[in-house]
């Protein structure tokens, strides 16, 4: 039970109670094609440590390892998408620092399994980076930070594109989770597409959108 809860007060405080690994593995075997599909993005509104984030990315980078480890390269870049595809918030701040750094040691020790003195420390910090923008200390209930300054919850989307080339479009959490009600205006054809059951489809619109950058270089490409 201790490995399951940090402190009584904490349950009392915020229900806090961690997930075992069993319970995480068969939830993940639920989905068990997404978590191999390296580009296939997660969100953890309560991630707390990471317990599912952790599982998913050490999923994913077998995927990498296995198509990619003869080139670094391109196991680099496929890894660094790996782990950009994994989101999570919690309104705890050790919480949201411990998941961040659970995730980069299980692509650390993934990495430099594979290539060990061959490592290049501008792909961990391009690791780094993307789990600062995308592991929030925040609330999931009021799409804010926590904080003194709360502000609305950002999430960056990252593609690559164009070989090395990584893409990088912020979107507002509120406007993710926004249900567009159907209308019969022509605006909201031209800015929606149909799904394969015939309903129309929001496209949420970024709050910013950046132009492509090495994926090796995004730890020092933007002013944030």
């Amino acid at each position: 039970m201790k490995e399951l809860i940090k402190s009584k007060q904490r349950v009392a405080d915020y229900g806090e109670v961690l997930t075992p690994p069993h319970i995480v593995d068969a939830m993940l075997d639920l989905v068990k094609q997404e978590t191999e599909r390296i580009d296939s993005r997660f969100l953890e509104p309560a991630c707390g440590t990471g317990n599912f984030l952790v599982e998913v990315l050490r999923r994913k980078l077998k995927i990498v390892e296995k198509r990619y480890a003869r080139s670094q390269l391109d196991y680099e870049r496929y890894a660094v998408l790996a782990v950009s595809s994994l989101y999570g918030i919690d309104i705890l701040e050790d919480n949201a620092a411990e998941c961040r750094q659970r995730l980069y040691q299980t692509f650390d020790t993934f990495y430099t399994a594979r290539f060990g003195a061959k490592t290049r420390s501008a792909c961990r910090e391009t690791v780094r980076y993307i789990l600062k923008r995308n592991i929030i200390h925040g609330d999931a209930l009021s799409l804010k930070t926590v904080g003194e300054h709360p502000q609305p919850i950002v999430f960056s989307e990252w593609s690559l594109v164009h070989g090395s080339l990584m893409k990088r479009r912020d979107f507002a959490f509120h406007e993710l989770l926004q249900v567009k009600e159907k209308t019969d205006s022509l605006l909201e054809v031209n800015k929606t597409l149909v799904s394969d059951r015939g309903e129309k489809v929001f496209i949420p619109e970024p709050v910013k959108d950046y132009p492509p950058e090495h994926f090796l270089e995004i730890a020092h490409a933007y002013d944030d």
